[in-house]
């Protein structure tokens, strides 16, 4: 089911349960009870409906939000502008289950030391965000060509204005999955669990012999990782590394 239709799902059925608590004399008096019970069973069908967890998280703050955005007559304009700014910056994630994750420095530093050194390597971030991988692994590794490609437009832009001294950075904007993958020495990952069985079908049917896969946090389900790194940092970063066509 797409994740849309289970949120549509998930808030209607958390007015339903909450009207009939209502109805049945089972709330106290007053808004708040009323949303209160709407959110908490928006949530509880998130869960039955087996959505991402974050969606959860939503569901229990959308109708509360909402409430309080009504008591503060906030201006029509501000919604426009704020739904303009999260669409430019997360664009398609409520299709691909895949939100805007940044790699830290440390993440950049690790990601370095798995690099080939017999000859200048080719890395390709999918989903680059805003080029936080990028930016210091260029740095680290200038013999590297760092490629990085992402669909939303405000992390793009935001990434060539950051990498724009970088010579060794090729931005582009697009999706990963149309473009071919033959040729990289590594291809870096932090999307989400939802695409990663797909990420690893493409790059068992791409990748050349040694090439390496790196996934921060997610691994591949149902596949044992060639390596697991232990980043070291506040969040408890690790990379699970793959070498699809072995090597």
């Amino acid at each position: 089911m797409p994740p849309a239709l289970k949120a549509l799902l998930a808030q209607l059925a958390g007015w339903s349960a909450a009207y009939a608590a209502a109805r049945g004399g089972m709330l106290p008096a007053g808004v708040w009870p009323l949303v209160a019970a709407q959110a908490l069973a928006a949530s509880g069908a998130a869960l039955l409906l087996k959505s991402a967890r974050w969606w959860r998280w939503i569901h229990l703050g959308f109708t509360p939000l909402l409430a309080v955005a009504l008591l503060l007559q906030i201006a029509p304009g501000w919604y426009l502008a704020a739904f303009v700014v999260l669409a430019l910056t997360y664009w398609s994630s409520f299709r691909t289950q895949v939100p805007l994750f940044l790699s830290n420095p440390l993440t950049a530093e690790a990601v370095a030391r798995l690099l080939p050194r017999s000859r200048p390597p080719r890395l390709l971030d999918l989903g680059s965000g805003t080029g936080a991988l990028l930016r210091p692994l260029a740095r680290l590794r200038p013999d590297c060509r760092c490629d990085g490609i992402e669909a939303a437009p405000a992390p793009y832009l935001l990434s060539c204005l950051l990498c724009r001294r970088q010579p060794n950075i090729s931005l582009a904007r697009g999706n990963f999955w149309k473009i071919p993958w033959t040729g990289y020495d590594v291809i870096y990952a932090f999307l989400s669990p939802v695409p990663m069985p797909e990420v690893w079908r493409k790059a068992c049917a791409e990748l050349s012999p040694g090439a390496l896969l790196i996934s921060n946090s997610f691994p591949v389900e149902g596949v044992a990782p060639d390596e697991v790194i232990e980043v070291g940092d506040r969040r408890g970063t690790r990379l699970y590394c793959y070498r699809p066509a072995g090597g």
